[in-house]
């Protein structure tokens, strides 16, 4: 028996390489056939899945390929659902706290159950898909927030910015890969259904993120922050982005655990530097 990871990009190959037992499929998630094909021959007993559309270099790509966005983000994971139910097969499902724009009703941050507020069209095609699979009997949602890798990766946050000359100064809730590994396996141990935030406890700057770069992997780094006004009047991007801070109650339920950002963050910064440097 066997979790079967579809998806082959940035965090599918993560997480196919971190879970016992997983195996990663690079079967289109929207060929019913072939996902069951791969249920079977894997002898799948739980699914994760990180198929979907972020865009390149952006989510701005989504305003642009709509039609592309939309079989990916919802599409896609409705017929994955479809089939996983089917099968008696438990799925977990990587969803985004990018769904949620400003503060939140609750102080502590935006709350599983809350309402989302989705501005962009890559964040409403996210949003449209949880408010399905939400309600299915065999399905969990991990919604995640700009991944924080050990590894240098264009999907890896840290390499994200280290690559902008300018950078918002903004602060949010973030999500630590190696933390999300461990979400993941948990919920899939648990069979566990429902809305999770899989965010690490705590908030981060970007600021901060790029100070710790710079003292812990290159020294010589320079970026000039500046405003979310000013990065949309530049035109450096097109559509608003999602700054937020959630709230992981559901997690916290489960007895399921993730690091502080700042311990995190640290530790995966110093492994960052390990592994640029080697």
């Amino acid at each position: 028996m066997s979790t079967v990871v579809f998806g082959a990009g940035y965090l599918g190959n993560l997480l196919a390489g971190s879970l016992p037992g997983a195996v990663l499929s690079r079967v289109d998630i929207l060929d019913r056939d072939a996902v069951r094909g791969a249920l079977q021959e894997h002898r799948a007993t739980a699914v994760v899945n990180c198929a979907g559309k972020t865009g390149r270099p952006n989510v701005d790509w989504c305003e642009a390929h709509q039609k592309e966005t939309y079989r990916g983000n919802v599409e896609g994971p409705l017929a994955l659902a479809d089939v996983c139910e089917d099968a008696g097969v438990h799925l977990v499902h990587l969803g985004s706290g990018c769904i949620f724009y400003g503060p939140s009703p609750d102080p502590r941050g935006w709350r599983e159950d809350d309402f989302a507020n989705p501005v962009s069209f890559y964040s409403r095609t996210k949003y449209a898909a949880d408010l399905v699979l939400s309600q299915l009997d065999n399905v969990a949602i991990v919604r995640l927030r700009m991944p924080i890798g050990s590894r240098p990766d264009p999907r890896n946050l840290i390499t994200k910015l280290a690559g902008y000359t300018r950078v918002v100064d903004v602060e949010n809730s973030v999500t630590v890969i190696d933390d999300l590994a461990a979400v993941v396996g948990a919920l899939l141990e648990r069979r566990a259904t429902g809305v999770f935030h899989g965010t690490n406890p705590g908030t981060m700057k970007h600021r901060d993120l790029l100070e710790l770069y710079r003292s812990i992997v290159s020294p010589n780094h320079e970026v000039r922050m500046i405003s979310e006004e000013e990065l949309i009047g530049t035109g450096l991007v097109k559509k608003e982005r999602s700054n937020c801070i959630l709230a992981s109650d559901r997690l916290a339920a489960l007895g399921v655990r993730m690091r502080p950002i700042d311990e995190a963050l640290a530790a995966t910064m110093k492994a960052y530097a390990a592994t640029s440097s080697g």
